[in-house]
């Protein structure tokens, strides 16, 4: 989820980038200066592109041509993502769906996914996208 946020906020949180020839064994992958834990942005592999925490997560062995990438997201960033993904596993099912509907005192009022109240169109509407928006905004970057 990490990975789906940066990439919505336009900020991955680069503090340097390491580029070169890596080998990942054993399903681990070493690069002097990142410490265990910390969240990295693997590119240019061939199966294991994307966010990681090194030394957690297991990779597929490979030696590739590429790039990655010391992430130093802040805590409060961390913690809303963790919001952001029990959020989704609550409600992720019901986002997807044609319509959403809210029932109050016997009064059921259904929207088409992606509209808003005025009937207009809001693609985020709904989505994790527009629920977190503010808060994700203070660390959004221009794409």
């Amino acid at each position: 989820m990490i990975e789906q946020i940066c990439a919505f906020i336009h900020n991955f949180f680069v503090a340097k980038t390491y580029t070169g020839t890596f080998t990942i064994s054993g399903g681990a992958l070493t690069v002097d200066g990142l410490v265990v834990g910390q969240y990295i942005y693997i590119k240019g592999s061939r199966f294991n592109d994307g966010v990681c925490q090194y030394g957690v997560d297991e990779l597929t062995d490979e030696t590739f041509e590429g790039e990655v990438w010391d992430m130093r997201p802040p805590r409060a960033f961390v913690q809303l993502a963790g919001e952001i993904e029990n959020w989704v596993t609550k409600y992720g099912d019901t986002v997807s769906g044609p319509y959403q509907s809210e029932s109050f005192g016997g009064y059921t009022y259904s929207l088409k996914t992606g509209t808003n109240a005025s009937g207009g169109q809001d693609s985020n509407a709904g989505s994790w996208q527009g629920v977190f928006r503010s808060q994700l905004n203070q660390w959004r970057k221009l794409a």
